[in-house]
């Protein structure tokens, strides 16, 4: 057995459990691998291939970096959580060995995660043209710049054009992700079961702009409009796309694998709602 630890490096705790973790599965014949640390190697690159799991020590944030190495390839990934909010982590950090015996022994509940693939136009600083393909678990989220200058855009989706929208931006996530940017834009909880995409408008200027969902196949077009130029910043799972870049055109459809989340059980997505945002004391 091969497994890949994702831990947040600035967390000593983290580490900490990751070399105990390392020390336990290689005492047991299993292969260990860590990431990268993106502070001391920012250009270095971290693959799960050949990996039978992947650990995220962190929150949310350290477990989305996880699902970024993971991609498509529908690797399990547990995560074990070491930050403020643990939304998505699946496991306390009380007993982090035998949460990684137990997902390795298939005992623990398998959620599949719907992953978006955003597809971005972008105009470089020289003029050039440039696209690229990223890969998300939560979301896209189109945003103004550094200017302040509100942005227009048309909204279509699978070639139907909704509207023409003034505001700061739009996000288009995942059921996993409508309980963050999209959440906070005024955009519902959605259990992770659903497969579509949550449109939801940045703080639009205009009362009749709201957020929809989607159907799996559809796909959502923003494009920016030109007669109202200004600086337009894509960021996917909370990382910018493309620094310097300006969007023209953001295409996003379902992605074609899931992201496959290891956790307590099927009512979790519920009992972490209640805790994080409703403050819910456990009896």
């Amino acid at each position: 057995m091969e497994v890949l630890l994702v831990p947040n490096y600035s967390r000593p705790v983290a580490v900490e459990a990751s070399k105990a973790i390392t020390e336990w599965l290689e005492g047991e014949g299993g292969v260990v691998r860590w990431a990268h640390d993106k502070k001391l190697d920012p250009k270095g690159f971290t693959t799960a291939e050949g990996c039978d799991l992947v650990v995220s020590l962190g929150g949310d944030g350290t477990l989305l970096r996880a699902a970024k190495i993971v991609g498509y390839s529908e690797v399990p990934i547990l995560g074990l959580s070491f930050g403020h909010l643990g939304f998505l982590t699946g496991a306390g950090s009380d007993n982090v060995i035998g949460s990684v015996s137990d997902a390795l022994a298939g005992e623990m509940h398998v959620s599949r995660r719907a992953t978006l693939d955003v597809e971005l136009d972008m105009v470089l600083p020289d003029g050039s043209d440039l696209t690229e393909h990223h890969f998300a678990l939560n979301e896209l989220a189109l945003s103004r710049g550094a200017e302040g200058d509100m942005v227009e855009f048309d909204v279509s989706v699978s070639g139907t054009h909704i509207d023409r929208i003034r505001g700061d931006g739009f996000v288009v996530s995942t059921a996993t992700g409508s309980t963050g940017y999209a959440l906070a834009s005024g955009g519902p909880f959605v259990h992770p079961d659903f497969k579509g995409m949550v449109c939801v408008p940045i703080s639009p200027h205009t009362i009749l702009a709201r957020a929809f969902l989607t159907a799996s196949s559809d796909v959502v077009e923003l494009e920016m409009c030109e007669e109202r130029p200004s600086e337009r910043v894509a960021f996917v799972d909370g990382q910018i796309a493309h620094r310097g870049a300006c969007v023209e055109r953001a295409t996003v459809r379902c992605g074609p694998g899931d992201v496959i989340l290891l956790d307590g059980g099927s009512q979790s997505f519920y009992n972490s709602v209640s805790r994080v945002f409703y403050g819910r004391v456990r009896k």
